[in-house]
């Protein structure tokens, strides 16, 4: 059996590969690669019968070339400090792949969410709020955590209300965490971000056809056969947008088990099912799998590991079937897997680019916060105005009459989710072809992992040259 290195070390091993085909020094590389600050803490908490539980837990500052940090917190018993400075340093990477002004960060909490009531789960919240700040380790403009594995809108709107409570002077308090619910200050889209920013990253590198006729497979998303392992809130959502673009979903894994059916599954059905029955297993229609690792073996033409890291390894590489393997989770596949997988011709799309839809728009609504107005706000009917009026003239000039419903439709001025939306596929959009470009410079020894990290190591490096750190 196959043994995987230590996540961080996975990190590295990818960073050193890319570094190169690079001409920085050694001594600037190594300030790029190590983790500048690791923060481990352990506090109690009175549980609701009254005893007391000591809790681990941890936050990772890997870059200090821009601030603030950004990166998520997860709740996991499986969190440990080379995993979060593994993510840490992924962040980084990710951020300056997309050129999202931030350096990277990453928190977690060693708990099992299952067994801690609704107030538990509060008290545990806020004592890691409150143990950030005292070390400065949270803030809008020193480091900002989102949501990650095991955390959602709620535990954000838990973090932002205690930073409030501990620093009320400060006015832009609320820019201190994103994913926030909307009523807090968070923004449209954000629930759907990584997901959709895993359709909008598929999406472009399907248009290629010179990069799709080597696997045998035609330009579009139209008709292709994707599997997800995962389906939470990334899971999901790709396999939904996926699917409205013309894809098939033909298996589905949790971690209780899978789901296949050759002709599709209907994600809308599928998760209606889950909902009722806590499950996604015994769908009507689908064959079920009892162990969830069989769906990453299944024939498919995109395989989208969606759940943890480390899921497709030395052990199961070569039962792998896709030609695609779409990296909606962090560290999905090992570095032994990805060499082994490459040599079989299979396109890997790296995880610091397709994940990168979440911290693409948490930096959107960092701004919102930031600049305390509504994105659309100012120019929305501004736009909407102009377009009604070009409109009416284009009806004079052609004589062709236009619907009310037709001018509402065309005239429609871009609200916060249109913006938000938009950004985030041009964003996408921009770093896989300067993605794709490098990699057609390097030549045939460099496939699209190592291309991302070469980006990424020449914009953090440019930053710190700017600042007269390095020569």
């Amino acid at each position: 059996m196959a043994t995987a290195i230590p996540f961080f070390e996975q990190v590295n091993y990818n960073f050193d590969k890319a570094a190169r085909f690079t001409q920085h020094p050694l001594d600037l590389l190594t300030q790029i690669k190590i983790c500048n600050s690791i923060y481990h803490m352990t506090f109690p908490i009175k549980k609701d019968d009254g005893s007391i539980e000591t809790i681990h837990a941890w936050r990772a500052e890997h870059s200090h070339h821009r601030l603030p940090t950004k990166g998520g917190i997860r709740y996991s018993t499986l969190v440990n400090e080379d995993e979060v400075m593994a993510l840490a340093a992924l962040m980084t990477y990710k951020c300056a792949i997309v050129d999202v002004p931030f350096g990277g960060a990453k928190g977690g909490i060693q708990i099992d969410r299952k067994k801690y009531s609704d107030s538990e789960l509060e008290r545990i919240t806020r004592r890691y709020v409150y143990e950030l700040a005292r070390k400065n380790f949270i803030g809008p403009g020193i480091d900002v955590p989102a949501p990650d594995l095991g955390t959602g809108e709620r535990e954000m709107a838990w973090i932002v209300d205690t930073y409030i409570q501990l620093t009320p002077e400060k006015l832009d308090a609320r820019a201190c965490v994103t994913g926030k619910p909307i009523s807090q200050g968070g923004v449209c889209g954000r629930r759907e971000a990584t997901g959709r920013g895993v359709y909008f990253g598929l999406r472009e590198v399907c248009s290629f056809a010179e990069d799709m006729k080597p696997l045998g497979l035609s330009v579009g998303l139209e008709g292709k056969s994707v599997v997800v392992q995962g389906f939470g809130n990334v899971g999901y959502h790709a396999a939904k947008f996926l699917q409205e673009s013309g894809a098939v979903v033909v298996g589905l894994a949790e971690h209780d088990g899978g789901i296949h059916a050759p002709e599709g599954l209907d994600v809308e059905a599928v998760l209606a099912h889950r909902n009722d029955t806590g499950s996604i297993l015994n769908f009507s229609g689908a064959t079920t799998l009892q162990n969830p690792a069989e769906v990453l073996e299944l024939e498919c033409d995109i395989l989208i590991p969606a759940a943890l890291e480390n899921q497709i390894t030395g052990d199961n590489a070569h039962r792998i079937k896709a030609k695609i393997i779409a990296e909606a989770a962090n560290g999905p596949t090992t570095a032994e897997a990805n060499d082994l997988l490459a040599k079989r011709g299979v396109m890997i799309i790296p995880d610091a680019y397709l994940n990168a839809g979440g911290v693409t728009v948490s930096y959107f609504e960092w701004l919102k916060n930031l600049s305390h107005v509504r994105l659309g706000r100012v120019g929305r009917r501004f736009e909407e105005t102009t377009h009604t009026n070009l409109l009416h003239v284009i009806e004079q000039a052609t004589g062709k009459k236009l619907s009310e419903e037709e001018i509402t439709k065309l005239g429609h001025g871009p609200d916060e989710e249109d913006l938000v939306n938009s950004g985030l596929e041009d964003t996408m959009i921009v770093a896989y072809n300067e993605i794709r470009e490098t990699q057609k410079q390097c030549g045939e020894a460099v496939d699209l992992r190592t291309a991302s990290f070469i980006n990424a190591i020449n914009e953090i490096a440019q930053s710190y040259m700017e600042l007269g750190i390095f020569p």
